[in-house]
């Protein structure tokens, strides 16, 4: 699989770490209930089909990355640095 990082252009994905669901909110600090915390922490859909990841370039600039990847055939539409987007 080939990645095109923003800052540094195409690279294998060994050059890159995945580090979960892009989609997924975390609650705020202040939230008390413990089931909503369990749900964030340990919880997960496996989607087939387009999904947006987070990929961490850690062989190369080190940024976070939002890489929108097709989870059955592996193909990647878009690649953004994950600071663009909001939280």
């Amino acid at each position: 699989m080939r990645i095109n990082c923003p800052v540094c252009g195409v690279r294998d994905e060994t050059e890159f770490n995945y580090l979960g669901d892009a989609t997924v909110k975390r609650p705020p600090m202040s939230e008390t209930d413990q089931k909503i915390w369990v749900d964030y922490v340990f919880f997960r859909d496996n989607p087939r089909g387009r999904h947006q990841e987070f990929w961490h370039h850690v062989l190369g600039c080190r940024q976070w990355l939002i890489v929108e990847r097709n989870t059955a055939t592996h193909e990647i539409y878009d690649c953004n640095l994950a600071q663009e987007f909001p939280t």
